[in-house]
């Protein structure tokens, strides 16, 4: 059926750019004077067709304003509405903290009576203590630090010798020493401990969240329930295992401190900070036990098949991935009392300077020997602590607008390995307690497409080059395997350490002291050859050292420039057993090493050689 003329409304003109108060209320008279020019005339502020125009122009600039607010609080950069950012921040995986901790290094001082051992008098080892870890010092601005790791007087090098400094304290009229005093160093965090009981109902609540009181938590100590499971942090609830630090038993526990294990965690828990109140709140899991799905652990015996009326049968299909099926995400605690340690506290202000932790408030000690109850109040009225160097690492809580910034930083990063880059990052955030690479380099493997070589090294005791423990590859492996791409093969190689001496011969300036310009040139070479600035694979440029002599004032020429490979020992002194053949591995005036080797000038004081004339 056609349509009249009258069925067809004319469409009228209209524009959308006005988006503030006056200019829609312009637009909006306008509009008014030209299609209803008959009905309304008065359009002044008092009269009602201004009411009108008023009315109508407010709810379009409050729409528009509206509209451009929440355009912008999708954007980070432009957002600022707590709530929204938050959810971007979590969105994009961008941890948010509360005031930062500072750790400062401690020296731990006992006075320990003297006694006779093989007619030579020694510090009573019955009476030297072990401070336990939890052990509270405090500042002289009142700021707490808590030790965290124990400072044990009794361990002993294996020489034989006692790890801590010894020295004589007291002595008779006559000379005999009477009480020796030893230093032991340890290792201290700022803020305050505590223990919350948090009181679980008997009702099945999945994803149960508890919000702790106190804000700019910097570790969650332990968190256990009435019934004595353990529950461990994830950064997922679908994480499944943790890894968990054992102590080292091996005969590499002087470099390894401790070894990693891998844990299954049925009862876990994540912890997130609110950016509001910067308390921390802990999201238990959300499984109840209550169905096969509901298991952490389904029971195998539940997949059996019974075949009760029948001796023979023939082949049964099993899907062996029924055995790891389950949707809990973590056990949800029921019936129970929560029984959550953590630390808290921070900021600028707990970066105290040297000197200035030496009060002890709270000491937790014993002694591994048989001590009587004179000599322990004695030792332990004797203990002193101080600090050598300022507290560091203490950091006030970061506002929102320095949370925005590490958005692009984060977005680029990634929870696996793909890229050479990665695997090295990786490998150098390994945590120190489980053994630390000091350098680490990657390579193709040539034999297999798939694989990578990973070379690595590490430093002793005497910060020396040494070959990676055992213990130490282990851990390595372990930690970066679920980082690994399935598809790909990581061979973890030990960098060979090739030891040198350099032997230089120079002219200079005879109205100089040569002994004095000699010393300088020693002091440049023995810095610049230092170890620290070495890399696995890292070539020396025989042109850099030359120049690095001839800054130095009163050096007139260069005569002899040469190295040397040294291999085994050589007096008290030893050496790495790779041999290394300079001549061959000199190239245009570079020495390269060869593949996956580090150079090493292993007593700079003796290995770098200089003749002047």
């Amino acid at each position: 059926m056609a349509l009249s003329r009258d069925d067809v409304r004319a469409v009228r003109p209209r524009t959308y750019v006005a988006k503030d108060f006056q200019t829609l209320r312009a637009q909006l008279l306008e509009y008014a004077r030209q299609h209803y020019p008959n009905r309304i005339r008065d359009f002044s502020e008092s009269s009602l067709g201004g009411l009108f125009l008023d009315m109508a122009a407010m709810i379009g600039d409050n729409f528009s304003f509206y509209i451009d607010h929440q355009h912008g609080e999708l954007d980070p950069n432009t957002a600022v509405e707590t709530g929204n950012i938050e959810r971007m921040l979590r969105a994009e995986g961008v941890p948010i903290v509360g005031a930062a901790p500072a750790l400062a290094p401690v020296t731990i001082f006992v006075q320990v009576p003297a006694s006779s051992e093989d007619n030579t008098l020694v510090p009573l080892e019955d009476a030297l203590p072990n401070i336990k870890a939890g052990s509270l010092f405090t500042s002289d601005s009142g700021v707490n630090f808590i030790l965290l790791e124990d400072v044990d007087f009794v361990k002993k090098k294996a020489d034989g010798s006692y790890v801590a400094d010894v020295r004589v304290s007291q002595k008779t009229s006559t000379g005999v020493p009477t009480f020796f005093v030893l230093a032991a160093h340890g290792l201290c965090v700022s803020g305050r401990e505590t223990t919350e009981d948090v009181a679980i109902s008997s009702t099945f609540v999945p994803f149960r969240k508890v919000t702790l009181t106190n804000p700019n938590v910097s570790e969650i100590v332990s968190v256990t329930d009435s019934s004595g499971n353990v529950y461990y942090r994830v950064t997922a609830l679908s994480h499944d295992v943790v890894y968990k630090n054992v102590l080292n038993t091996a005969l590499d526990n002087d470099i390894v401190k401790d070894a990693m294990k891998v844990v299954p965690a049925p009862f876990r828990y994540t912890a997130a900070t609110e950016l509001s109140s910067r308390k921390t709140v802990l999201t238990f899991g959300g499984g109840g036990a209550d169905t096969l799905e509901d298991d952490v652990i389904p029971d195998p015996a539940d997949f059996a098949i019974a075949f009760p009326y029948t001796k023979t049968f023939s082949r049964v299909p099993v899907n062996p991935q029924s055995l790891l099926q389950t949707k809990t995400l973590g056990v949800a605690a029921t019936s129970t009392t929560l029984k959550i340690t953590y630390r808290y506290g921070g900021g600028l202000d707990h970066n105290v300077g040297p000197g200035t932790i030496r009060n002890v408030k709270t000491l937790n000690m014993y002694f591994a020997g048989d001590v009587t109850a004179a000599q322990a109040g004695i030792v332990r009225d004797s203990i002193e602590v101080s600090n050598a160097l300022r507290g560091a690492g203490g950091e006030d809580a970061p506002s929102p607008a320095d949370l925005k910034l590490l958005i692009p930083s984060i977005r680029s990063s990634q929870e696996r390995i793909v890229t050479r880059e990665d695997l090295i990052a990786r490998v150098y955030t390994m945590p120190a307690n489980f053994g630390r690479v000091f350098r680490a380099a990657v390579r193709s493997n040539p034999n297999n497409p798939l694989a990578t070589q990973l070379f690595i090294v590490s430093r002793g005791s005497d910060k020396k080059l040494t070959t990676s423990s055992d213990t130490l590859k282990k851990n390595l492996r372990t930690y970066l395997n679920p980082y690994r791409m399935i598809s790909d093969a990581i061979d973890v190689l030990d960098a060979r350490i090739i030891n040198l001496r350099l032997t230089f011969d120079v002219l200079i300036d005879p109205s100089l002291n040569k002994s004095t310009v000699l010393q300088a040139i020693l002091t440049k070479l023995q810095t610049e050859l230092d170890v620290k600035n070495f890399h696995i694979d890292q070539p020396i440029v025989l042109s850099d050292l030359t120049n690095t002599i001839f800054s130095t004032r009163g050096v007139v020429s260069v005569n002899k420039l040469t190295f040397d490979n040294i291999v085994g020992i050589h007096g008290d002194k030893t050496y790495s057993d790779n041999v290394f053949d300079t001549s061959s591995n000199m190239k245009k005036g570079i020495l390269f090493p060869s593949s996956g080797g580090i150079f090493e000038f292993r007593f700079l004081e003796v290995d770098v050689i200089g003749k002047a004339s």
